[in-house]
């Protein structure tokens, strides 16, 4: 008996081995396939996450290129308001200095000493040149509306039509802009065709 039980025993052991050496070939081969689609899976989520990636970086070069044209826009609104009050002052400041210029002109007619009046005549100019104010020369020059306002008109047939003649009061420019026209007198040809 104890020999049956030998060989009943010997072909369960070598059917159990089969059994695992086919089990083992399995596992292998599902390993295989997971492996696989899990090297796929790998692979659409990183060009998932590339395709975001860029457009994540895409948004951001927008929002920095709005950003950048934000800030160019705020200092140039900056700039713009600061010369726009500098020029609404300046406007203000030239009336005075008419009225100084006009008073030195008064004093040198009446033959009285105006040094003083020189001398804050020239502060008052240098003032103007820090704030880059400059006078716009007109005289003997053609007659141009952005710089000029003509007042009155005179016949001369010896200057080319609208040759500025007399400046009536000086016109000044501030960082390009016009803080006012010059107020002058041009000329006209005489018109010699007379029709009968």
């Amino acid at each position: 008996m104890s020999d049956e039980k030998k060989s009943d025993e010997i072909p369960v052991e070598v059917i159990s081995e089969n059994q695992t050496d086919s089990n083992n070939g399995k596992e292998e081969l599902e390993n295989e396939n997971n492996n696989d689609q899990t090297t796929e899976d790998l692979s659409k989520l990183l060009e998932l996450e590339k395709q975001k990636s860029s457009q994540f970086e895409e948004k951001l070069k927008h929002v920095l290129a709005d950003f950048q044209n934000l800030s160019r826009k705020t200092q140039n609104d900056i700039e713009t308001g600061v010369n726009s009050k500098i020029n609404e002052f300046m406007l203000d400041f030239l009336k005075i200095y008419d009225d100084f210029q006009r008073a030195k002109d008064v004093l040198f007619e009446s033959k009285i000493n105006a040094d003083g009046l020189n001398s804050i005549l020239k502060n008052m100019e240098s003032l103007m040149e820090k704030y880059n104010v400059k006078p716009i020369d007109a005289l003997g020059e053609i007659f141009d509306p952005n710089f000029h306002e003509a007042i009155s008109i005179i016949s001369d047939s010896t200057l080319d039509d609208n040759t500025i003649t007399k400046e009536i009061r000086k016109g000044y420019i501030s960082q390009k802009a016009i803080l006012r026209p010059t107020l002058v007198e041009i000329s006209k040809k005489e018109n010699n065709d007379k029709n009968d």
